[in-house]
């Protein structure tokens, strides 16, 4: 990690009654949903990030056949949170489509889904590298980054330390050897100063975060908060290992 001089923030994680983890990230209260969804309380903003809708049908295309339900789970998935916490505002961080033509190969019940939770709240589209040009058919605002609350929600990590800075785009994942076995999930991982969020799409998969995609991101060991069932896990970074 980055000898780099250390962040404010001491670790502070608390449970929240949704079973996620309360904590502030740069000074903003947050919470870290077991979803995969980020809150920001203040804004009353639900932020989730790299979506892929249509990636089953992108992967069909190219003859490897998956089922073709991942578009609509994610959908079912987004509107259970939106449901669950009633935003005023719904930041979709970058890559919520597979590739440029997945907005057309989108099933007429799950472009209807979109326009019904952009009625909803307000839908805001930040541009990923999947999906650069944004919806063309689809309501809601369409931004290349995004100032909430002290915090820089952006789609890709930029190099160096960015506090107040929250992105996707790495789907990072943690793998946790205990007595038990060992398991991988998908994770938030922060040092209290910045935060990447894990992937909300059925089939975005996940980067160890013990991969040098994630060196020099963070001023000190972050944690990561691993999604469970039901609940995120607070796992310090000497239980995660390396694939």
């Amino acid at each position: 990690m980055s000898a780099l001089a250390q962040p404010r923030h001491v670790y502070d994680w608390a449970p929240s009654p949704c079973g996620g983890l309360r904590t502030t990230l740069s000074g903003a209260a947050v919470t870290l949903r077991a979803s995969g969804a980020l809150w920001i309380a203040a804004q009353a903003m639900l932020v989730v990030a790299d979506l892929h809708l249509e990636k089953g049908s992108a992967y069909a295309a190219r003859g490897q056949m998956l089922p073709p339900y991942d578009t609509r789970d994610t959908l079912r998935r987004l509107t259970a949170e939106i449901a669950a916490t009633r935003p005023a505002a719904v930041v979709l961080l970058g890559d919520t489509f597979h590739d440029r033509a997945s907005e057309d190969r989108l099933a007429a019940d799950d472009a209807e889904q979109l326009r019904t939770l952009a009625g909803l709240t307000r839908l805001i589209w930040v541009i990923g590298n999947h999906d650069a040009d944004g919806p063309r058919a689809l309501p809601g605002e369409v931004a290349d980054e995004l100032t909430v609350a002290g915090l820089l929600l952006r789609h890709e990590p930029q190099a160096g330390l960015q506090p107040g800075e929250v992105a996707g785009h790495l789907h990072p994942c943690a793998k946790v050897t205990a007595s038990r076995g060992t398991v991988r999930r998908r994770c938030f991982v922060t040092d209290g100063e910045r935060l990447v969020v894990p992937a909300f799409g059925a089939y975005a998969g996940g980067l160890n975060i013990r991969d040098r995609a994630f060196s020099g991101l963070f001023a000190r060991d972050p944690l990561c908060g691993a999604l469970g069932g039901t609940r995120v896990h607070a796992v310090g970074w000497r239980s995660v290992v390396g694939d």
